[in-house]
């Protein structure tokens, strides 16, 4: 595997640092979330000279916590933004079939009617223009289906008595979103990209005739205090950072976008507490709430909400998680408490200002622009249009550059698409050449696709990687071990929170598991006891700070608790 291009190591992310003090790239992309590796691979497959830098983590603010669907927004289409919402299905096609098919797989909803006869009329025309919108990309996903009230809560029987008249049921995808932007950053790697994370961006260089021509960083891994500034040479920029958007714009002293931040909050309850064969999608009095299928759990959400406060960090506070369950219990019988939620997680919306003061009411919509010459800013947009943002982004440097290439991504399968269905049609062979149960190579195939072959040869050269994580009955040890040594996590966070789902889906929320996965991690980063301490001590303060926000009676009282938890990663004044 250390042979793969795409493989993230240590050994690769210094070869990338020095390419990054060495070269003058063709393109330098600021923010390794969707978009910015969106950018970076788009760019990387037209034949650019390539560099991704990221302050944290790959995905580590938006891009990990969306609702986790490939979707065309059916809501949008109540709004008539007809473009978006095809625009969007054409992507989500996209993403099943041919980029991610291993990561993507189809989900269902149920749309329950409250008002006979008229509502099922507009509901199920918007529906109805959903699927003929979808079709338009090739649509692989059944076409929605009416049911009857008795029908409805045969299949949703958690359905509250009297709660609805009946139901549509009609299809989108779901994508586990963290890990899907780390194949498409391994994706761009392959294709030659320079990536570092941990590396921030703290100034732009403009020549005397103002343009863009290279930008500091530092590499905030690099164990010197005062953190030596790296410059790196580009002839053109991408500011892809989402929330902070504004704060690298103000780098050259002028903005072209304005970027709001709206906090979105997802509860994680148990799969058994709520019976039923389908997701929800309700209305609500702001907006609507999805309760979704998310393996042996359900993701409950979502809130839309103004946010000021510290961008890496949005908290979710007890006003939002009772929100949530009363936006849930309106539907649901026997209803959620508290007790129910073993995880909670927020994300921020980078979304571009409009009229209205309601951030559900800003423009969901992407943009680009050129704040300065050689620096191009591309923020708004939906996760699903990721790879359109980034086109679009990418037109405008290689127009900057003088170049003509266009883009290919439409026809780049992601890290593990590759032969992945003809890796799970041997799914019983590898279950018994590697004596695990079949359902661990399920498990196995939906993370890591036509790479499984390979993790179970890890698993050959090393059985104990074989084992279950601490607090978990799915995740093994060669998982932290794959996060570390080929998908470039740094931090014990990187692991627990993102290559995995363990921080929100286990009952305490992975702090059993987090010694075990360090020590794991301090085999491939040379982490000694020190460090490994460190990186546990600073993991369980952080769930500790989550835990006390959640208890905060409001957003304010949240984001200050929250302040006294330790980053492992240092900080530049």
């Amino acid at each position: 595997m250390a042979a793969n291009p795409s493989v993230l190591d240590p050994s690769r992310r210094a070869a990338d640092l020095e390419r990054m003090r060495t070269e003058t790239f063709d393109l330098v992309v600021i923010g390794g979330g969707v978009t910015g590796a969106g950018v970076a691979l788009d760019a990387a497959t037209r034949g650019l000279s390539v560099a991704l830098v990221e302050q944290r983590d790959f995905a580590a603010g938006t891009s990990s916590r969306s609702s986790k669907l490939f979707h065309g927004g059916l809501r949008y289409l109540e709004q008539f933004d007809f473009g978006l919402v095809t625009e969007a299905l054409h992507e989500r096609n996209l993403m099943l079939r041919r980029l991610c098919p291993h990561l993507a797989r189809p989900v269902s909803f149920l749309y329950p009617l409250t008002h006979r006869v008229w509502e099922r009329a507009y509901v199920g025309a918007g529906i109805a223009l959903y699927d003929v919108l979808a079709a338009f990309g090739d649509n692989p996903l059944p076409r929605h289906r009416h049911y009857s009230r008795r029908a409805a809560t045969t299949l949703v029987p958690s359905l509250r008595d009297g709660s609805c008249t009946g139901g549509i049921r009609y299809w989108d995808a779901q994508v586990d979103d963290a890990r899907h932007t780390m194949a498409v950053v391994r994706t761009a790697a392959a294709h030659g990209a320079a990536i570092a994370t941990s590396v921030r961006a703290v100034d732009i260089h403009r020549d005397q005739g103002g343009t863009v021509e290279a930008i500091s960083v530092v590499d905030l891994e690099s164990g010197d205090a005062d953190h030596p500034r790296i410059r790196i040479e580009a002839r053109q920029v991408v500011n892809a950072t989402g929330v902070w958007t504004d704060q690298i714009q103000d780098l050259v002293g002028g903005s072209s976008l304005r970027v709001r931040a709206s906090k979105g909050v997802h509860l994680v309850v148990p799969r058994d507490r709520i019976d039923a064969g389908t997701g929800l999608i309700c209305r609500t009095p702001k907006s609507v709430l999805f309760v979704i299928p998310w393996g042996a759990h359900w993701l409950v959400g979502t809130t839309d909400s103004d946010w000021e406060l510290d961008l890496a960090h949005p908290a979710a506070s007890s006003t939002d998680v009772d929100y949530l369950l009363d936006q849930a219990n309106r539907w649901l019988d026997p209803g959620l408490t508290k007790d129910d939620v073993i995880g909670v997680y927020a994300g921020l919306r980078p979304l571009l200002y409009g009229e209205s003061e309601s951030t559900s009411k800003l423009s969901r919509e992407h943009a680009v622009s050129t704040v300065t010459p050689g620096l191009i800013t591309v923020a708004g947009g939906k996760y699903t249009t990721y790879r359109v943002m980034a086109s679009d982004a990418v037109d405008a440097v290689v127009s900057a550059l003088g170049r003509s290439e266009r883009s290919r991504t439409a026809d780049v399968p992601l890290v593990g698409a590759a032969g992945w269905d003809d890796v799970r049609d041997r799914r019983d062979e590898l279950a018994r050449d590697a004596g695990v149960a079949p359902a661990v190579i399920d498990h196995l195939l939906g993370r890591f696709g036509a790479e499984t072959t390979e993790v179970l040869e890890l698993l050959r050269q090393d059985p104990t990687l074989g084992d279950h994580l601490p607090g978990t009955d799915q995740y093994l040890a060669v998982e932290v071990h794959v996060a570390t040594a080929i998908e470039g996590a740094l931090h014990l966070d990187d692991v627990l929170t993102r290559r995995t789902r363990i921080s929100i889906e286990t009952a305490d929320r992975g702090v059993s598991a987090a010694p075990v996965a360090a020590r794991i991690m301090a085999r491939v980063l040379d982490w000694d006891e020190a460090t490994i301490a460190a990186e546990v001590g600073a993991y369980r303060l952080r769930v500790a700070a989550e835990l006390d926000s959640q208890e905060a009676a409001d957003d304010r009282t949240a984001d200050e608790r929250r302040l006294g938890a330790p980053d492992v990663r240092a900080f530049t004044p």
